[in-house]
Parts: C-alpha cells; sequence; structure tokens
C-alpha cells in the first residue's frame, strides 16, 4: 500500500477524528483570513508555518522539520504534506484537497504547489520571515509562476490569531492547570544535593501524568550561577545550600500552552534574593494593570520599566515584558504575533494572551524569574496560572 492508498483508507476510517475544534469555529477563521486577503488584494496565500496550519485546519504532527504547506484561496483550501505525514492529516484535518509528495522527494512539491497557486491567483502573499519557508520553494515557485507577484503577507494571520476565541482560552487554562502541577512537583522537591537533570525530570513527569501532551519546549531548570545566564538549561549540575533553582515549564493541551516561572531557594534565600523577588513582583503588577484595551504595547512596557528601576544598574533583562502564546510547536511556545516592549505601537484587545517572562538576573551570580500567563480583559489582564509567588 502506496500513501495515496494509505490516505484514502484513513479517510473513510478516521477522517478528522482528533481535530480539536468543530468546524464553525474554522469557518470563522477562514472567514476572517480571506476578508483581510480581500482588503490587501492578496489572491492567495501560501502558509508554511506548523502553527498557521494548525489554526486554520487543525494539522498537528510531532514531526514539524518537513515541508509542509497550504494555499488559501478564496474558495478552496489545498493541504500540502509529505508521504510520512499522511496519517496526521487525515486524522487531525477536515480538508477535501490533501496532496502528498514523497518525504525523499523534496524537488516534488514545486509542481502540484504552482498548480495550486497559478490556477487562482496573480498575487501570492507569503510570510518572508518564517524559517518554515525553503528558499528553494520561494525559487522554484517563481521560476514556474513568472508573471505571478509574491508579497509579504507575514502578518496577515498574526493580527487575526492575536486575539483569542473562548474555545482556545478554554484550552490554555487547562496548559495552565498543568504546568501548575508539574511546576509544584518540581519545586516541593527541591533539596541540596539534587542535580537539575533530578528536578526536571520530577516536573516532566508531572506534566505527563497531568496530561501534557508533547511540549514545544521541555520543562527549564537551572540552578546557582547558571541561573544567571538567559536561555541555559539542566545539564547535570548539583544543588548546593541557598542556591536559587529557576524553573520555567509549560503543559501543552491541544498545542496549546500557557508557560510559568517559579524560582525556588534551596536554603533560606538571601535579603538581596528577596529584593530582586520583589522587583519581579513589581513589574508584573505594573504590566497586568496597565494592560487595558486600547493602551499600547509600549504604555505597559514602560510601566514596567518605571516599576523595574530601583534594580535596572544591577540585573540583566531582556527587554520583553511579555509575548503572546496560543497554539505552537517546536522548539518554542512563542506564538509571535505581539510583544510588550518599547516602541511597540500595537493595542491591546480582550482576548490576546501573554506570558509575562519577568526574570532579572544578577550575571555570575544568580537569576530570580517569576511570570504568570496572562488574559487581558475589560479592566487588565488576569493570570490564567496560578503561580504562589513564593521563594520556598
Amino acid at each position: 500500500m502506496d500513501y495515496n492508498a494509505y490516505q484514502k483508507t484513513l479517510a473513510s476510517e478516521l477522517r478528522g477524528r482528533e481535530c480539536p475544534f468543530p468546524q464553525a469555529e474554522y469557518d470563522q477563521r477562514l472567514e476572517s483570513l480571506r476578508a483581510r486577503m480581500a482588503a490587501d488584494d492578496v489572491e492567495a496565500l501560501l502558509l508554511t508555518d506548523p502553527s498557521d496550519l494548525f489554526y486554520l485546519t487543525g494539522y498537528s504532527t510531532f514531526e514539524v522539520s518537513v515541508h509542509v504547506a497550504l494555499v488559501v484561496t478564496a474558495d478552496s483550501l489545498t493541504l500540502q504534506v509529505p508521504s510520512i505525514e499522511t496519517g496526521p492529516a487525515m486524522i487531525t484535518t477536515r480538508v477535501d484537497n490533501v496532496i502528498g509528495y514523497r518525504w525523499e522527494g523534496i524537488g516534488d512539491v514545486l509542481d502540484p504547489l504552482a498548480r495550486a497557486l497559478g490556477g487562482h491567483a496573480t498575487t501570492v502573499g507569503i510570510d518572508y520571515w518564517h524559517g518554515s519557508l525553503r528558499q528553494g520553494v520561494v525559487e522554484g515557485l517563481k521560476q514556474r509562476l513568472p508573471v505571478t507577484r509574491f508579497v509579504d503577507a507575514s502578518r496577515m494571520l498574526k493580527s487575526i490569531r492575536i486575539v483569542k476565541s473562548p474555545a482556545e482560552i478554554d484550552y490554555l487554562r487547562q496548559s495552565a492547570r498543568i504546568t501548575g502541577q508539574g511546576i509544584e512537583a518540581a519545586a516541593t522537591a527541591i533539596q541540596p544535593g539534587m542535580t537539575d537533570n533530578d528536578i526536571a525530570a520530577i516536573g516532566a513527569e508531572a506534566l505527563l501524568a497531568g496530561g501534557s501532551e508533547f511540549m514545544s519546549m521541555q520543562p527549564i531548570v537551572t540552578v546557582g550561577q547558571r541561573s544567571s545566564v538567559i536561555h541555559t538549561n539542566h545539564k547535570r549540575c548539583r544543588v548546593e545550600e541557598g542556591d536559587p533553582v529557576f524553573l520555567e515549564f509549560g503543559a501543552v493541551w491541544q498545542r496549546y500552552t500557557a508557560p510559568m516561572m517559579r524560582t525556588v531557594v534551596a536554603g533560606e534565600p538571601t535579603a538581596r534574593m528577596r529584593s530582586v523577588f520583589d522587583g519581579c513582583r513589581r513589574v508584573v503588577d505594573a504590566l497586568q494593570s496597565s494592560m487595558v484595551p486600547g493602551r499600547t504595547f509600549d504604555y505597559a512596557a514602560r510601566a514596567a520599566e518605571h516599576a523595574m528601576a530601583p534594580l535596572v544598574d544591577e540585573v540583566f533583562f531582556s527587554g520583553v515584558f511579555g509575548y503572546t502564546v496560543g497554539a505552537q510547536f517546536p522548539p518554542s511556545w512563542v506564538e509571535g504575533s505581539g510583544f510588550i516592549a518599547r516602541g511597540e505601537s500595537a493595542e491591546f484587545r480582550q482576548g490576546m494572551v501573554f506570558h509575562l517572562p519577568v526574570c532579572l538576573r544578577i550575571p555570575g551570580q544568580w537569576g530570580i524569574g517569576c511570570s504568570d500567563t496572562v488574559l487581558v480583559g475589560e479592566n487588565g489582564a488576569e493570570p490564567l496560572t496560578c503561580n504562589p509567588w513564593r521563594l520556598d
């Protein structure tokens, strides 16, 4: 049985069985996207980001290194997947037009994709800024469609995805619940003599036992001096008495992730640690009260900077006080549709969901991080995660 026969058999038995939303939700999303396409005079949209495909069709897989594509026009959807992804395409989507190609034959994608695009459009929108769009695909399509104009549509779908539906918010609440369980299990177990791997293993077990799917990022655990270095992770390092242990976890429910940070001291926190921890609390409080519909992301960032001012000369901070989260795949849970930072003129709207990754690091000594994933409401942001906000 080849992959085409496999596809037909699965379609008759399991089609759409694991599609995470009812059809009405997808219809609404497509209606919004097609209205945006029409307003921008984009006749066809070529999407290759796995999270975009998931958002519009339900397509989900743990194999995100291969070429996949979705062609959206005013009246059709065409999903292109390699032979090894025929199963996920059948079981997670209800898309009528699914075309396959040989996994080992990446060049086979071009002619079918050109036909799907060329039959509908002289203007095609693509995401020039996402790493999933291969240069070979772009160049091959331009050769096959010489009169077609390719335009940057990288913000088009993201501007829709940034506001979550009630069903999406429910999935994020489920993720937040499991994230909290995993962090609590890891935090409770911390004691001198353990390694960061030991702690990560306890947390990962709790996340999986709680119902998490495969995660967009594995549990992050660093101890002592290594907690002062941004974007490091567990590496068999021993916890010593008095070490801060930094934890950042994100469980997945129907591909939706609500991350959370927490820091636990293996012993008695010093006065300086408590001072930095209090700074984290001030920053998050300032953010949550500033995240009011109609205010800009820049406004909230400036409020957060004011709250952090007493510590600004001694701690390192990334400069991004919040980023949108939703449905994602490895290697990251960051949605990328919005960032709370200086100069960002976008405005908050109800239904936006942000992780507020406030971690303040004293280089070469330690870092203290505490965060919540929050939902923008009428009067500010409310936490979806349940961080206990303590150091012990």
